[in-house]
């Protein structure tokens, strides 16, 4: 029985190594596919993220629902970009991934898109550690939509990070109560080079790839 168990574990522990292992296409893919559900999403009348809070958030990250979709220990596991703001627009993307049964990143073989708002300088912090836990580590909070919304005052000044989902074509704000976000070291790798430093990315110091330029045109269009 004990024999079993280990198999077992040592092939779901092979699974999720290559569930996030990464390279080069992939990252390539997976932000070209962050700029198309972000222009997308904003494009919808009325229902993108409010203006106000996307100019005055620190960073943001977007999780592609149909990238690399993968099942990690019975949850939910999706991998996306983070990008900050730097004093010349936003900072080239660092890869990230999010796991958790809570996330309902894919429910019934619908594919959701997760966008998350870090809106002061704790929040930050935590997208630059190895990995923390939304709600536990940092607060969380569903975002509001609406183009023309305007945001509560409690909203803006309590939550560490706004998040949102869009399934079946319906953009809502959405708690991410209990995901974990954690680096994405094998993509950043893949796209920058064995000693790359998620500092230095998220600084501005690393020049944006041309697999990204898309990505950074549109977060300027629209989060400037």
């Amino acid at each position: 029985m004990l024999k079993r168990v280990l198999m077992f574990s040592t092939i779901v522990l092979l699974a999720a190594q290559v569930a996030v292992a990464s390279d080069r296409e992939d990252d390539a893919t997976r932000t070209r596919k962050a700029a198309q559900v972000f222009k997308e999403i904003m494009d919808t009348p009325d229902r993108g993220i409010p203006q106000d809070l996307l100019q005055s958030a620190k960073c943001i990250a977007i999780i592609p629902g149909d990238v690399k979709f993968a099942l990690v220990f019975g949850g939910s596991y999706g991998r996306g970009v983070a990008s900050c703001r730097i004093s010349h627009g936003w900072s080239a993307p660092m890869f990230v991934a999010i796991e958790g049964g809570s996330v309902g990143y894919q429910i019934g073989g619908s594919s959701t898109d997760l966008i998350m708002l870090f809106m002061n300088d704790p929040a930050l912090h935590s997208l630059l550690s190895d990995k923390f836990k939304l709600g536990a580590d940092a607060t969380v909070a569903a975002g509001p939509v609406g183009r023309k919304a305007a945001a509560s005052t409690d909203l803006k000044l309590n939550a560490e990070i706004l998040s949102y989902s869009r399934s079946k074509g319906i953009f809502a704000g959405v708690s991410l109560h209990g995901a974990v976000v954690q680096a994405d070291k094998s993509g950043d790798q893949a796209a920058y080079g064995d000693n790359v430093d998620r500092h230095e990315i998220l600084d501005g110091k690393v020049p944006v790839p041309e697999s990204a330029m898309g990505l950074i045109q549109e977060l300027r269009d629209y989060g400037r």
